[in-house]
C-alpha cells in the first residue's frame, strides 16, 4: 500500500506485536506493502517478529508515559513518519471471584489496556494530526460488550471503545482516523494451549460461535488492515466484531442453538 506519488512503503507501528494478534497483524501488513515496526515491552519477542516480516523492532512499555512518547519519536526519527498504527497489547485477568481481585491486579490491567491505549494514541495520533495524515485501530474484545468474570479487563475494553469515538472526533478534521476491531476468542497460542489443556474454559468454544469455530489471529489482522489502509477512507469511529459469531450464538441456546447446516457435506467436503 504504497504512499501516494511514491514507490515508498508506509510505516506502521504494531503495539505488542511480539505475540499473538499482533505478531498476525505485523506478518499480514507487511505482506500488504507496509514497513513495519514491531513495538512491545519484550524486546526478544518483537525482534523475532520483526526478522519473519523484514521490519523493526522497537522495545516499548505501555504503562509507561514517558516511554511511550519518547519511543514514538525515536520511531519516527529512525524510520519515518507512521501512517498506520495497531494497538493490540493487552494483559489478560484471572478468572476469580470479584472480592479475591486485588487493586494491584484491577490497576495493572486497566494500566495497560485502557491507559496504555490512551497514551499510544495521544503520542502517535498528534504527530499524524500535524501531518494531517494517519490510521489507528484499538483492539478491543468482545467481553467490552458481553460481561464475563474479568471485571477489569472487561471494563477497560469498554473503555477503549468509547476513546477510540472520543479519538475519531478529536482528529476527524485533522485526517486522523481512528477505529476498533473488537475479537471474540481467538486461537492464539496461549488460547490453543488452554484448550488442548482444559483449563480455563468449561465448556467447547466452538459450541458457543454462529460459525461453529473460533477466528484465527490472522482474521483479526485482516479486519486491522483493511482499517489502517486508504480503502477504508471514509470509516472513522467504527467498530468492527470479529468473533465467528460469539455474540450471536448464546441467545440461540435456549432455543436450541444455532441451526445446523443445511448441507453438512458441503461443510466438510
Amino acid at each position: 500500500m504504497p504512499v501516494s506519488g511514491t514507490n515508498e512503503k508506509p510505516l506502521a507501528a504494531v503495539i505488542g506485536g511480539g505475540s499473538g494478534i499482533g505478531d498476525a497483524t505485523c506478518g499480514l501488513l507487511s505482506d500488504k506493502g507496509w514497513q513495519v515496526v514491531v513495538c512491545d515491552i519484550n524486546l526478544e519477542a518483537a525482534q523475532a517478529v520483526a526478522k519473519r516480516c523484514n521490519g523493526h523492532a522497537h522495545k516499548i512499555d505501555v504503562c509507561d508515559a514517558a516511554n511511550v512518547e519518547t519511543a514514538a519519536g525515536d520511531i519516527e526519527k529512525k524510520y519515518g513518519p507512521v501512517m498506520g498504527v495497531a494497538v493490540c497489547a493487552a494483559i489478560f485477568q484471572a478468572n476469580l471471584p470479584v472480592e479475591e481481585t486485588t487493586m494491584e491486579e484491577w490497576d495493572k490491567i486497566v494500566s495497560v489496556c485502557l491507559r496504555g491505549t490512551y497514551l499510544i494514541d495521544v503520542a502517535f495520533g498528534k504527530r499524524m494530526a500535524q501531518r494531517g495524515r494517519g490510521s489507528i485501530v484499538n483492539l478491543s474484545s468482545f467481553n467490552s460488550q458481553r460481561p464475563a468474570p474479568m471485571h477489569a479487563y472487561c471494563s477497560a475494553k469498554a473503555g477503549v471503545e468509547a476513546l477510540t469515538g472520543g479519538m475519531a472526533g478529536e482528529w476527524g478534521r485533522s485526517n486522523v482516523r481512528v477505529n476498533t476491531v473488537t475479537p471474540g476468542t481467538t486461537l492464539v497460542p496461549r488460547v490453543v494451549e488452554r484448550i488442548r489443556t482444559g483449563t480455563r474454559y468449561a465448556v467447547p468454544l466452538d459450541t458457543l460461535t454462529a460459525l461453529g469455530r473460533l477466528p484465527e489471529p490472522r482474521e483479526v489482522a485482516q479486519a486491522i488492515a483493511f482499517l489502517l489502509s486508504n480503502e477504508a477512507s471514509a470509516i472513522t469511529g467504527a467498530n468492527i466484531v470479529v468473533d465467528a459469531g460469539m455474540m450471536v450464538a448464546p441467545s440461540w441456546a435456549q432455543f436450541g442453538g444455532v441451526r445446523p447446516p443445511r448441507n453438512p457435506a458441503a461443510m466438510t467436503g
